[in-house]
C-alpha cells in the first residue's frame, strides 16, 4: 500500500534533511518504507521506517537532539502538561531517598 501524505512531513535521515511526500507498507514482514526528497540536492530516497526521524519543531516539543535530556514534558490536547508515565522500581529495603 502506498500513501501520499499531505502534507508532507519534514524528517531528517542518514543522508540529510527532506521532505517526506509518501509513505509505502509492503506489509507485515518489512519496514515502513518512506519515500523522502533531501533538502541538499532534491534526489528521491526511499529509507527504512527505523533510520528516519521527524525534524525537531520547537512548537511540537521535538526539541533538536544537540539540547540534551532538556525537553518539554508531553502536552494534551488543550496544552495542559500531562503527568509523565513512569513505573519506578525500588529494590526492597531500599530507603526513601530525600
Amino acid at each position: 500500500m502506498m500513501l501520499q501524505l499531505d502534507p508532507p512531513l519534514p524528517m531528517t535521515t542518514p543522508r540529510g534533511a527532506g521532505l517526506a511526500h509518501f509513505v509505502i507498507d509492503y506489509g507485515p514482514e518489512t519496514h515502513l518504507m518512506w519515500v523522502v526528497f533531501l533538502d541538499a540536492d532534491g534526489t528521491c530516497r526511499a529509507v527504512p521506517n527505523p533510520e528516519v526521524r521527524m525534524a525537531p519543531n520547537w512548537s511540537m516539543g521535538r526539541r533538536p537532539a544537540a539540547t540534551g535530556p532538556l525537553h518539554m514534558p508531553p502536552q494534551g490536547g488543550n496544552g495542559a502538561v500531562r503527568p509523565a508515565n513512569r513505573i519506578l522500581s525500588v529494590p526492597a529495603g531500599t530507603p526513601p531517598a530525600g
